[in-house]
């Protein structure tokens, strides 16, 4: 039986439009309807990613043990949960708890969908597929905000709508999945993942910098195209993954990552150094294009290197430090930015990048098993 690749990826994306949309709405909704003020808007943001990483590896195993289909059908239900609560939290403390409600339930959305995805793949179309179907993730979140911003004051209800669509076209969707037998995952990091894993953190903080920052500093700076800053980023990305995702399959996920992620480097010097209207839009797109393709590729890496009896697990938990990366990102590089300055702020950055592509070059090459 076939994989129901398109309407598990329609199903992702819904949720992940909702996801997004929180991400606009929050900065105002937060002061404007309970009080609170930047602290507290950027820790409601976070939260989330914080349950989104600790749910990962649980759902990916879930899905691994032949679960996929209620896994993700209860993280749409979970992410509608979350957004009626947002919507309706009478204070701080409640929008808190509904935030991880939502984020778990994003957590489950799609890391039991992308082991379900690739059980129908052939090996080397596992990095391809991988980065086309996480499109649905990304494209999600870039355009979840854009949609926050059209319909004003109704979000929470759209929000709410869309994670119910998720769980709709779930619920129609025929489980095609077998369970593996004997699936066994040691310990809650796999010694396949720990390289891949650090690598995509890594990289993470690159990209959570470049999202809490990136309008301020250009906005600080006086460059005049911060209006219109994420959405180069987001051009950017969208368009390198879904024509660079084959790349990883064709020459393996340790040189993609070596050669993408110097690209990122030097955009986040570059922000840095030359700054002018013309070079912050060339290093805004080249941020997005250096990122781009970091997720697949550190996919292969770690299919590549653990038991194909247990993806899930395995890439629920490589995933899961891309969410810490990005939570980190945000408080640390405000903190930088407050006490020594934006520059300082983007070349940690810069640095983590570095750091990322010293980690990778760790990993052995395709075929190697770990140790």
């Amino acid at each position: 039986m076939t994989v129901p690749v398109r309407r598990l990826w329609v199903a992702v994306l819904f949720g992940y439009l909702a996801f997004g949309a929180t991400l606009q709405a929050l900065p105002s909704y937060v002061p404007e309807k309970l009080g609170g003020g930047a602290l507290s808007s950027g820790t409601a943001v976070g939260i989330a990613f914080l349950a989104t990483a600790c749910g990962r590896p649980f759902a990916g195993r879930l899905a691994d043990a032949g679960w996929s289909r209620p896994v993700v059908l209860t993280g749409g239900v979970l992410a509608a949960i979350g957004g009626l609560g947002q919507l309706l939290a009478p204070d701080l403390i409640l929008l808190m708890v509904a935030r991880l409600v939502m984020g778990a339930g994003e957590a489950a959305l799609f890391s039991a969908a992308l082991p379900w995805v690739l059980s129908g793949a052939r090996v080397a179309q596992r990095g391809r597929l991988a980065g086309w179907f996480g499109l649905s993730m990304w494209g999600g979140l870039a355009a979840g905000p854009v949609i926050a911003t059209l319909v004003g004051g109704k979000v929470w209800w759209v929000v709410v709508g869309l994670s119910l669509a998720s769980a709709a076209v779930v619920l129609t969707t025929r489980s095609v999945e077998v369970e593996v037998p004997g699936v066994r995952v040691r310990g809650l990091l796999p010694a396949g993942v720990r390289l891949p894993g650090a690598t995509i953190g890594l990289a993470a903080y690159c990209y959570g910098t470049v999202a809490a920052l990136l309008v301020l500093w250009l906005r600080d700076a006086g460059v005049g195209v911060d209006g219109v800053a994420l959405a180069l980023f987001a051009g950017g990305f969208l368009v390198t993954r879904f024509a660079g995702s084959p790349l990883v399959d064709r020459f393996g996920g340790r040189p993609v990552v070596v050669a993408t992620v110097g690209l990122e480097i030097v955009a986040l010097a570059g922000l840095v150094i030359v700054l002018t209207p013309a070079t912050a839009v060339v290093f805004t797109v080249l941020a997005g294009v250096g990122l781009a393709l970091v997720y697949p590729a550190c996919v292969s890496m770690t299919l590549d290197r653990v038991d194909g009896s247990r993806p899930g697990g395995s890439m629920g938990v490589m995933t899961s430090f891309w969410d810490l990366g990005v939570m980190v990102a945000g408080p640390l590089g405000g903190l930088i930015a407050e006490w020594a300055g934006y520059r300082q702020a983007f070349l940690v950055a810069a640095g983590a990048g570095v750091a990322c592509v010293l980690v990778a070059l760790r990993v052995p090459s395709r075929g190697v098993s770990p140790r």
